[in-house]
């Protein structure tokens, strides 16, 4: 079982070997310090950073990012080392927050490398301070435990540094401060070519960081942030392994090749040039890779202009500390000289881009159009066709991803079937600029419209009757937006409203929840009551905490944590703000849930550079009846089936 840790708690380590996850609202150095017995740091070599990421038995991130995991071997420390501190601080100099208090708590967890959680902490409380000790791991009386410490420096890495006693602190602090912002640290490899085989290769220079969540999605993917806990890292120095873990893993028949190119002519895209058993399998491969070369050719974009920019203020620097340049016009011919260097290299690096860019629209112009329905926007003519099918799809289509440097190539934001973590519709006005300028009543109102996409999609491309959707809605304000799932008669069950209402919609589901696992754990799935279903089932709630009270909030935590691995999922659609009332209570139910919102906003980031991309929702087409028809058609499909 997880501890969930407060500040000054401490737990016992059951093992050795660790991970350390850190979930951040935006980027973060993360590091660690080794301490003696005394918790005093002897040197700068005790410390592992972004400069020095491993030390014996340590190793930590080489960048800022919003997500980490630090890898921790206590048997490999040194015997002279009783304390392991992670520390997280905030870059300097690149134009992000300056102070936690800023940004969404940071959340730490210490795991197995199997990814189970042993103990969690969030660091609420946190203000002016740019610097934090996370947490402690320590030896006593020949036991490891772990301490959430939480002690916030409002002056930084180099207050922290220096108050575990290491001499130097402020040049070190400075030195990692600038290998962070420094554009080496934070240049990317342009993208890769294509093996003749079609996959896409990358070199990995250290340990993998996640982003939070594409975060996102169950794949290396949004956020949130997308995070990406299915695929296995790539082996450095090797191809991406991009195969669905529960796949067969022998080698897949070879994809499709474009035609040869003229001579003088980039090769032409094909639809489905991934690796996969499936076309379906192919085209997900294909978009992963797309994902992957547009978050590589921005980052060698932005990485260059960082450095145009630093050299041209380099060289304005040594010319205007000559004084013999600031006679006449030397210094200006200085400075326009600078500024031209600059310029060109700015120059050089979006022609580079461009060509990249435009490679990727070509390939998105020939992938988009032959997206399965699961894959496909609500605007791609598949929908006109579709029909109900009899096998489950890889993987569910939840909107769009772009950044700034090009708007129109979208890429889209794909989540693994069956789901494994539920959804939050983001319905706050606080959460970005976006929301704040949307008028509250209106931005309820397409959040739960959002939600009521993403189940009809859901429903429409399960078979039939593998996929029910029950509706908690607790003052039955989502009337409008519920019309298309209650006319189509595709729901499990009327809307539940009221307190009445919410509790036996949870009671059932987790009633559900309870009687699955037990027969699993129990080997006995032919001893489940005769009218439970064993399909998948999704919850979605309207409108939380609204008709929840104390029992009812945990009922749905629980389901959260425990319903997805036994095929009980949750979407909800929620202001936290309103939830506020309950505090940290709540927080682990919001980290459990990919956050997504009804609105345009830049709050996922990529798995690979970090990236800020903006998510676009999914919207049917203006006038267009489409949805009604996709529900028309899932009714058919279940009376057909006899559901």
């Amino acid at each position: 079982m997880t501890a969930e840790l407060v500040r000054g708690q401490n737990h016992t380590l059951p093992q050795t070997r660790l991970e350390i996850r850190v979930s951040a609202g935006s980027p973060v150095v993360a590091g660690a310090t080794l301490g003696d017995e005394n918790g005093v740091v002897r040197g700068a070599e005790w410390i592992a950073h972004p400069g020095s990421p491993q030390l014996p038995g340590l190793e930590v991130s080489q960048q800022a990012a919003a997500g980490h995991r630090l890898a921790v071997d206590l048997e490999a420390l040194p015997e002279t080392v009783h304390r392991v501190t992670v520390l997280l601080a905030l870059p300097v100099g690149v134009g992000g927050p300056t102070r936690f208090g800023t940004t969404a708590a940071p959340f730490v967890a210490v795991t197995g490398l199997d990814g189970t959680e042993i103990a969690t902490f969030t660091l609420t409380g946190l203000d002016a301070e740019s610097a934090v000790s996370a947490l402690e791991l320590y030896r006593r009386q020949g036991a490891w435990k772990v301490r959430a410490v939480g002690q916030g420096y409002a002056a930084g890495l180099a207050e922290m540094l220096a108050d575990q006693g290491l001499d130097g602190a402020a040049e070190l602090a400075a030195s990692i401060q600038d290998v962070v912002a420094r554009p080496l640290a934070r240049s990317v490899a342009p993208p890769p070519p294509r093996t003749p085989e079609g996959d896409r290769v990358r070199h990995a220079s250290g340990p993998s960081d996640p982003g939070p969540a594409p975060a996102a999605p169950s794949q290396p993917p949004a956020a949130t942030p997308v995070q990406p806990a299915a695929d296995p890292d790539p082996t450095p120095g090797g191809p991406i392994n991009y195969a669905h873990p529960r796949r067969r893993q022998a080698a897949p028949p070879t994809p499709p090749t474009a035609p040869p190119a003229q001579p003088g002519q980039a090769a032409q895209p094909v639809a489905g040039d991934a690796t996969g058993w499936s076309m379906d399998e192919r085209l997900y491969n294909q978009i992963w890779g797309m994902f992957e070369d547009l978050a590589r050719a921005a980052a060698a974009y932005r990485s260059a202009v960082d450095f145009a920019e630093s050299r041209m203020d380099q060289e304005l620097d040594r010319s205007l500390s000559d004084p013999r340049n600031r006679i006449g016009g030397a210094g200006d011919r200085a400075r326009e000289e600078a500024r031209a260097k600059r310029d060109e290299l700015t120059a050089r690096a979006r022609e580079v881009l461009d060509r990249d860019l435009a490679q990727l629209a070509a390939e998105a112009a020939v992938v988009e159009p032959a997206l399965p329905a699961a894959y496909a926007g609500w605007d791609n003519p598949v929908w006109h066709a579709h029909r109900v099918p009899m096998e489950l799809p890889m993987a569910l289509r939840l909107g769009d991803l772009h950044l700034p440097e090009r708007t129109g190539l979208r890429i889209p934001l794909l989540v693994r079937l069956p789901l494994e973590r539920g959804i939050w519709v983001d319905s706050g006005r606080t959460a970005s600029e976006a929301a704040a300028l949307t008028d509250s009543d209106r931005l309820r109102r397409l959040a739960m419209e959002t939600a009521v996409l993403h189940a009809a999609r859901l429903l429409a491309v399960y078979p039939p009757g593998e996929f029910s959707v029950h509706v908690i809605d607790p003052a039955g304000s989502a009337a409008g937006p519920l019309a298309p799932l209650v006319d189509a008669d595709v729901l499990a069950g009327p809307p539940a409203a009221g307190p009445q209402g919410v509790a036996s919609v949870l009671a059932h589901l987790t009633r559900r929840v309870d009687l699955v696992q037990m027969a699993v754990r129990a080997g006995a799935a032919d001893s489940l009551p005769p009218d439970l279903d064993t399909g998948e089932q999704l919850l979605v709630v309207n409108d939380f905490p609204h008709g929840f009270d104390d029992r009812a909030v945990t009922q749905l935590r629980y389901l959260a944590d425990e319903g997805p691995a036994v095929g009980v999922h949750l979407l909800m659609v929620a202001d936290r703000d309103d939830a506020s009332a309950y505090g940290p209570v709540l927080d682990p139910l919001w980290r459990s849930l990919l956050r997504i919102t009804p609105v345009a906003d830049n709050h996922l980031a990529d798995p690979w550079v970090g990236h800020a991309w903006t998510y676009e929702p999914p919207v049917t087409p203006p006038g267009s009846r489409v949805l009604e028809q996709v529900l028309a058609t899932v009714t058919a499909a279940r009376r057909a089936a006899g559901r």
